[in-house]
């Protein structure tokens, strides 16, 4: 009962064991890999120095173009993603919405299928096609 208290209660010095415990993270941080550096060992090779890639042996070089349409769908499934996750509290609370939440979600719906139609239509997603 003793420990809530209201907002406007809260003294700068509240926050003190948070700035502490993240101070002591970031030393601990600091002084692991300060040591780590230090007592590490220094050997270096050819071999040690190329890039390793799951065991396959690096060809070529890294700086190949990619094609882009790689890209544009890597775009494209970031925003169907985060499109979808506006969905789940509509969901969780779609009866406390009512009628206005529900007319919403169909605009939002409407707007999200006239994209990907967009995006069919200019032909993103088709990839063996040149």
């Amino acid at each position: 009962m003793f420990l809530i208290q209201s907002a406007a209660n809260y003294q700068p010095s509240d926050y003190l064991p948070i700035l502490i415990q993240f101070g002591l993270a970031l030393a601990f941080v600091a002084f692991a890999m300060i040591v780590s550096h230090l007592v590490g060992p220094k050997r270096t090779s050819k071999v040690k120095n190329e890039a390793f890639e799951c065991g396959i042996e690096s060809v070529g070089n890294a700086r190949t173009p990619i094609s882009v349409k790689y890209f544009l769908t890597a775009i494209v499934f970031v925003l169907f993603d985060v499109e979808v996750i506006f969905m789940y509290p509509w969901a969780v609370n779609f009866r406390a919405l009512g009628n206005d939440g529900f007319i919403a979600m169909v605009l939002f719906m409407f707007f999200l299928l006239a994209g990907f139609l967009y995006i069919i239509k200019k032909g993103i997603l088709r990839w063996n096609e040149a």
